[in-house]
């Protein structure tokens, strides 16, 4: 029987993002869990420009290869999970822009949180993303993964560090995820 794919999606696009090293610890984790296929999306790597479909995503007439292949790649997951910083009280122009190129291919799939700021961890980047996602006919974890005082957890080679409240989180995460892709599955 094939695994459900969970999509691990980077948000942070910024030069010297702590975005990577948080999203490889949880990609271990996924990993591990063996509940998915995983796959790790970057989107620096992915690369969207601002907008720039002339039609609403609701139609699913894409104009553009870039957004039809972000389409195709995030169409073949069956859950996500975005690592999202938080800027200014908020979550970052990159994952709001890679959200909105689409719509359909979000509905009815169960999203988590991995989120990573100063000493509110993230949350308000997440309770700001849980109203979009929520409008696009997602369903947000109520488990989240929330690391406070980032900087404190990246090491000078630039590796993060977990600690056990954190490694529980993400154990916790993983299986509501698989739990969520079980019970949506019949509405796809």
């Amino acid at each position: 029987m094939l695994k459900p794919t969970l999509q691990i999606i980077i948000g942070s696009t910024r030069p010297g993002r702590v975005g990577k090293p948080v999203a490889d610890w949880f990609h271990a984790h996924a990993a591990k869990h063996g509940g998915f296929e995983v796959d790790l999306v970057d989107l620096a790597e992915v690369n969207l420009p601002l907008l720039d479909e002339p039609r609403h995503p609701r139609f699913a007439e894409y104009e553009h290869e870039h957004t039809k292949a972000w389409s195709r790649r995030i169409s073949a997951g069956d859950a996500y999970v975005f690592v999202v910083p938080e800027y200014n009280h908020g979550y970052n122009a990159a994952m709001k822009n890679a959200i909105d190129y689409l719509n359909h291919e979000w509905t009815d799939k169960p999203v988590g949180f991995v989120s990573y700021g100063g000493i509110a961890a993230g949350t308000r980047a997440v309770e700001m993303l849980i109203q979009v996602v929520s409008v696009l006919g997602m369903v947000p974890m109520p488990i989240q993964v929330n690391i406070p005082l980032i900087g404190e957890r990246i090491t000078a080679e630039g590796k993060f560090t977990a600690n056990e409240a954190l490694d529980n989180s993400a154990a916790a995460l993983l299986d509501q995820l698989a739990r969520w892709v079980a019970r949506l599955g019949s509405t796809r």
